[in-house]
């Protein structure tokens, strides 16, 4: 295959869900030998190793991707003409650029309201860029010729938000990186623990995601940590990876409330493998999640995963597995049943966490990519 393709993302980086999943496909398309345009502010240096991919880098002003949004249409549309005049193909991210050919929809604007935190400014911010946001999204789905969601969640609301034809929607969801995410020996586990001075004693529940607004549902969990702390014999500590606005807000809430020993904030980790591999749940109250990569990558790596059950991941649970998921995000109770029915039946689920791992592993990154590329050259 060599017919020049032309990507067009914020990233190309391997941090965050949909930058790791356009990495993903660079990386893919790189391998092939073809030119490779990757209209973008920023690529992986494993990229820039590749003398057929091509770094169209576009400023993003005051390090913010809302200023930087109309310089990465504008480079992309150009780039996009070029593209198609050579009878190439290209790709776009949801309302990020309004081209002919493919969208990648990691994201759906119009299926949730972001609830802004912070001041009066930050407020007025966030309402202008969402206006924006939904107004470029439906602009940019009905001038693709072929969209591509990562789940049938993600399927459904483009189609809601914008009438898109169902028919010109086709659902791929993200692959898998069995090097990194998979799971471990007890004895290796016993290791991590150890490296990351764990005690032993005690069992360990993750929460990963940004800490900038309530999306994610850390205020639920954190009000279902608190309540459960109460006991003295819950015995379970929850590690908090991510930042954002809210951050230092909820470690002076845990220090108010004397939970600083049983709620440890991470912060921005590069070794979230080594998390996974050291721990014993993953926890995602989310609101809205168009898949969930930080879920999937825990199953990989053998945990359960408790989960909102609107999440484009909640798909792949088998019906074994379904005590897993959440109904209500909002309900603090349910989260209190569900974590305690874990503490439970975590022996119970074991073998099927186990065999959904395996599916999940089943198919590599590569595998979503040449899925992805095999249906662009079907549709355009």
């Amino acid at each position: 295959m060599r017919r020049p393709y032309t990507l067009i993302s914020g990233d190309f980086v391997a941090t965050g869900g949909m930058d790791r999943a356009n990495l993903a496909l660079a990386l893919w398309l790189a391998k092939q030998g073809g030119p490779v345009r990757l209209v973008a502010h920023r690529i992986s240096e494993e990229l820039r190793a590749f003398p057929n991919v091509r770094f169209i880098e576009v400023p993003k002003p005051a390090n913010a991707y809302m200023l930087g949004e109309p310089l990465l249409a504008a480079a992309g549309r150009a780039w996009a003409l070029r593209t198609r005049a050579e009878g190439g193909r290209v790709l776009a991210n949801g309302g990020n650029c309004v081209v002919p050919g493919a969208n990648w929809v990691h994201y759906v604007h119009g299926a949730y309201a972001s609830e802004p935190v912070g001041g009066v400014l930050r407020q007025l911010k966030g309402h202008a860029s969402r206006r924006l946001y939904l107004n470029d999204e439906r602009r940019a789905l009905w001038r693709a010729n072929v969209i591509i969601a990562n789940s049938e969640r993600t399927r459904a609301d483009l189609v809601t938000a914008t009438g898109v034809p169902e028919a010109r929607v086709h659902v791929v969801y993200y692959g898998s990186d069995a090097e990194r995410f998979h799971p471990v020996s007890s004895e290796a586990r016993a290791a991590a623990r150890i490296a990351l001075g764990w005690p032993e004693e005690r069992r360990v529940a993750l929460f990963i995601g940004a800490l900038g607004d309530r999306r994610k549902g850390f205020d639920t969990l954190f009000q279902a940590w608190a309540r459960l702390n109460v006991h003295a014999d819950w015995g379970v500590d929850l590690k908090v990876v991510g930042v954002g606005a809210q951050r230092e807000a909820w470690e002076a809430e845990a220090r108010a409330k004397g939970l600083s020993e049983r709620i440890e904030f991470l912060g921005f980790r590069r070794d979230v493998p080594a998390l996974l591999s050291a721990a014993d749940l993953l926890v995602a109250p989310t609101r809205y999640e168009a898949y969930g990569l930080g879920v999937h990558e825990a199953l990989c790596a053998g945990l359960p995963a408790l989960v909102s059950r609107s999440a484009g991941v909640a798909e792949r649970y088998p019906e074994a597995l379904r005590a897993l998921l959440l109904d209500d995000p909002d309900d603090v109770d349910a989260l209190i049943r569900a974590l305690e029915s874990w503490k439970t039946n975590a022996p119970v689920w074991a073998p099927h966490v186990a065999a959904l791992s395996e599916s999940l592993r089943g198919q590599s990154w590569d595998a979503m990519s040449a899925r992805i590329v095999e249906t662009m050259e079907r549709l355009g």
